[in-house]
C-alpha cells in the first residue's frame, strides 16, 4: 500500500505543526515518516493513515523531530562556517593578500599614533554600526526571499541571519575597548597583534555580510538539489 499525494501534504503540516520551519528538514523528514508508514503497513494494511502516521511518529521519541532539528543546525552550521573560512582563507592568498596587508597595515599605522586608544574606539564603533546596518538590510532581504519562494531553508536563513549573530557580539565588546591603555600600545608586538585581530574582524563581517549573501544562490544550488527561488 503507497501513502498518497494528500497524505504526503498532510506530513508536511504534521512536521509543521511539530515547530520544523525549514523545508529542506521538512522534506527528509516527510520521506522518512512515508517509507516508516508503508513498512507499518506492510504489516497491519487495514490500519488507518492517521494511526500508522502516529506509530511512525512515536519512533523519534519523546522529543519527537527536536533531536532531528538539533542535529541538522549543528550540520549546517558547519557547512556555513566551512563556507565562510574558504572565503577567509582566499584573502592570505595572491592577489587578495595585498589588500590583507594594506588593511593590516592602516591598523598598524592608527595604533602606532599618538590617538591610538581614539582611533580603536572609533574604528570599532564604524565597524559595528555598519554591521548594524547590513544585519538590517539582510533582513529585509531574507524576508522578501522567504516570500517570494514560500519556503524557509536552513542554510539561506544561516547566510541572511547568522552575520547578525556576530555584529551583536561585536557590539558587546565596544565598551571594553577603552580599557586598552597607551603603555599596552607602546609594544611593537601587541600593535602587531591588535592590527591582526582588526584585520581578521574586518575580513570575517565582510565576508558575512557581502560575499556570502551575494553567493547565496550557487551555495544554495549547490546544497540543495531541489532549491529554486
Amino acid at each position: 500500500m503507497k501513502i498518497s499525494q494528500d497524505e504526503i501534504e498532510d506530513l508536511y503540516a504534521f512536521t509543521r505543526l511539530h515547530f520544523v520551519e525549514h523545508y529542506d528538514l521538512q522534506a527528509e523528514l516527510v520521506d522518512h515518516m512515508a517509507n516508516d508508514i508503508e513498512s507499518v503497513w506492510v504489516k497491519q494494511p487495514k490500519l488507518p493513515y492517521a494511526e500508522a502516521r502516529n506509530k511512525a511518529f512515536k519512533k523519534f521519541g519523546i522529543f519527537g523531530f527536536m533531536d532531528v532539528v538539533s542535529k541538522r543546525q549543528k550540520a549546517m552550521g558547519k557547512r556555513y562556517h566551512k563556507y565562510l573560512l574558504e572565503e577567509l582563507k582566499e584573502w592570505f592568498t595572491v592577489p587578495k593578500l595585498v589588500i590583507t596587508l594594506s588593511i593590516w597595515l592602516g591598523f598598524y599605522a592608527v595604533l602606532s599614533s599618538t590617538f591610538a586608544t581614539n582611533a580603536i574606539i572609533g574604528s570599532f564603533s564604524i565597524i559595528a554600526l555598519w554591521c548594524l546596518y547590513k544585519s538590517v538590510q539582510l533582513n529585509r532581504q531574507f524576508k522578501r526571499r522567504k516570500k517570494l519562494s514560500k519556503k524557509k531553508w536552513m542554510l539561506e536563513e544561516m547566510i541572511f541571519k547568522q552575520a547578525g549573530v556576530s555584529a551583536l557580539l561585536l557590539l558587546s565588546q565596544l565598551p571594553s575597548a577603552h580599557r586598552l591603555t597607551d603603555s599596552l600600545l607602546l609594544s611593537p608586538t601587541m600593535m602587531g597583534v591588535l592590527s591582526l585581530c582588526a584585520t581578521l574582524i574586518t575580513l570575517w563581517m565582510y565576508i558575512s555580510f557581502e560575499l556570502l549573501p551575494n553567493k547565496a544562490e550557487d551555495l544554495l544550488n549547490e546544497t540543495y538539489s531541489e532549491f529554486s527561488l
